[in-house]
């Protein structure tokens, strides 16, 4: 870990020499890139003017993003309406952010929670987006994440996992890809959430090889000539499939399916290196969600690549550039966190930076985590593979191994 009156800040006056140079040639992608460093780069300025006037420039602004998740699981401002099928998801922002920030919520609230995923859950299995809306593979894995970490006995009752693996099942191609929904469109995404789903549920062996039965190839079939993944065979490799692929490949052991040293050849080099941060995809702006999508890539590649009988000394990344990145550029002062300077705060880049945060800071086997700045800005650790607490995957994989196992018959043909 680095002492707070250590140098561990990059030479902001030297980094100046690594900003974009259009040669000339003037895009619109040229213009917007350009911008962006400019944005960055009066965030990093502010930072320079006052770190010794305020040592605690970078503090993480604990209490501010603590008290925006309390008020919005509490209740959602109007500008959400548009995310009315993906409130799961909003649960699973708030809680995974406050588990990260070490912030509780109250018995109540919490049951509560459980209470109105109840509601979403389909009467086919799985869950949807809301009361009375159509069974998503999206929102069941957000579901099933929020009630793991949750993790109380009727947290666990509500998943319900034999009707959740018939919904399993019931989105299943013949080639092993996974629709998002019955009749849905089919991408790696879907692939993932069945599969992160199944394994969190503990899902008995015997069914867990019917159902991924030709899955990873499919998956594998997803890898472009860059290195990263697509959503689906012959589309743009990109940060968040990318994350999916290997997350998937690495759950169901077979990582060997796809070209590792490609792929992390690729996720390496979409760390911006004026910003700090990562983009999602090739000739794109940095953006703050990708600190975990591609964040946590490079760490689960890299022990597929070495075996899971070693640890990893090192993460290949930056990992003092992103921690940079999101603490002087990505955080609001009333709380909440966002994609880069000049956008507004929402759940969705909260979650996803602080999860991006907490890779780079305990990814690597060091006993001490790799904090920036104050030591008061170490978050708890995050599973890279579910991006749940690993205390909450232990504890649900330990729930569910003692479940009663009338399940393991589901099959297809149920």
């Amino acid at each position: 870990m680095w002492s707070s009156d250590e140098l561990f800040f990059r030479n902001f006056a030297e980094l100046k020499n690594y900003q974009y140079d259009d040669e000339k040639i003037s895009t619109i992608t040229s213009r917007e890139q350009i911008k962006t460093e400019s944005s960055v780069e009066k965030c990093y300025d502010r930072f320079v003017q006052t770190q010794f006037i305020n040592p605690r420039a970078t503090q993480l602004n604990r209490m501010q993003h603590q008290q925006y998740l309390d008020l919005m699981l509490r209740k959602l401002p109007s500008n959400y309406e548009c995310l009315d099928s993906s409130r799961p998801w909003c649960i699973y922002w708030i809680l995974q952010s406050a588990q990260l920030l070490n912030f509780a919520f109250d018995e109540q609230t919490l049951d509560n929670v459980v209470q109105f995923l109840i509601k979403c859950r389909a009467p086919t299995g799985g869950f949807g987006g809301g009361p009375g809306q159509y069974a998503h593979l999206a929102p069941t894995y957000a579901a099933v994440n929020s009630l793991c970490i949750i993790g109380t006995q009727s947290a666990y009752q509500a998943i319900d996992r034999e009707s959740l693996i018939k919904f399993l099942f019931s989105v299943r191609d013949d080639d092993g890809s996974f629709r998002l929904h019955v009749d849905g469109e089919t991408d790696v995404r879907g692939a993932y959430c069945a599969i992160s789903c199944a394994k969190l549920t503990n899902v008995p062996e015997s069914v867990l090889s019917e159902l991924f039965t030709g899955t990873a190839d499919w998956i594998a079939s997803c890898q472009t000539y860059e290195g990263g993944f697509g959503g689906a065979p012959d589309l743009e490799a990109h940060g968040g499939y990318t994350f999916c692929g290997i997350a998937s490949l690495a759950l169901l052991n077979q990582a060997d399916k796809c070209n590792k040293k490609a792929l992390l050849q690729w996720t390496l080099r979409r760390q911006m290196i004026y910003e700090g941060g990562f983009q999602g995809r090739t000739n794109k702006l940095v953006d703050g969600c990708y600190s975990f999508w591609v964040g946590a890539t490079i760490p689960i590649t890299q022990a597929t690549l070495i075996g899971a009988e070693k640890s990893m000394e090192k993460t290949l990344f930056d990992v003092e550039a992103l921690q940079e990145y999101i603490l002087l550029c990505c955080q609001k002062a009333n709380g909440g966190l966002i994609d880069k300077p000049g956008k507004p705060q929402d759940l969705y880049h909260t979650c996803y930076t602080l999860s991006g945060v907490s890779i780079a800071q305990h990814s690597e086997s060091a006993m001490q985590p790799q904090v920036l700045g104050d030591l008061r800005n170490e978050l708890l650790p995050t599973h890279p593979l579910f991006n749940i607490p690993p205390k909450s995957v232990a504890a649900a994989l330990h729930y569910f191994s003692n479940t009663s196992s009338q399940d393991a018959g589901c099959s297809n043909s149920t």
